[in-house]
C-alpha cells in the first residue's frame, strides 16, 4: 500500500487547540508500493516513470548478489533468505529487503543497498 508522505489530517497543536488540513492530499506526495523483491530462477526488473525524464529501476525478483570481499567484488548466487531484520515473516517469504542476510555460494551475506529501488542486490560477507 502507498504511503502519505505529506502532514497528518488533524491534529492537535501544544495549547490543546486542533489544527485542520488547509489542502486536501496530493499525488506528488505519495509515495510507491513496496516492491518486494523476491527470491527468483531469473532476475525480473520493472521500469517505472519518475518525474522529469528519469526512471527508477525496481527489482522483483533476484537471482545474484554483488559481494564486496578483500579480493575484490564478486558476483554469487543466491541460495536462501536466512534472516530479515526488517520483518521476519520475510526470511520464511524469501523477500529481501535491506539489512537481509542471504545464504549464497560465497557464505553469508548482508545486504547493503535498497534493493527495491537500485535494481541490483549488493551486499558484504556476514
Amino acid at each position: 500500500m502507498e504511503q502519505y508522505h505529506g502532514r497528518k489530517g488533524t491534529k492537535t497543536n501544544g495549547t490543546g487547540g486542533k489544527r485542520h488540513r488547509s489542502a486536501d492530499k496530493k499525488l506528488s506526495l505519495m509515495g510507491s508500493p513496496f516492491t518486494a523483491t523476491k527470491l527468483g530462477d531469473k532476475q525480473v526488473k520493472v521500469l517505472l516513470a519518475g518525474r522529469g525524464s528519469t526512471f527508477k529501476i525496481k527489482l522483483k525478483r533476484a537471482t545474484f548478489v554483488n559481494v564486496v570481499t578483500k579480493d575484490g567484488i564478486k558476483k554469487a548466487k543466491i541460495r536462501n533468505v536466512t534472516e530479515s531484520p526488517a520483518n521476519r515473516n520475510y526470511a520464511r517469504q524469501n523477500i529481501i529487503s535491506k539489512g537481509t542476510i542471504v545464504d549464497t555460494e560465497l557464505g553469508k551475506v548482508k545486504v547493503t543497498n535498497r534493493v527495491g529501488q537500485d535494481g541490483v542486490v549488493n551486499g558484504i560477507l556476514a
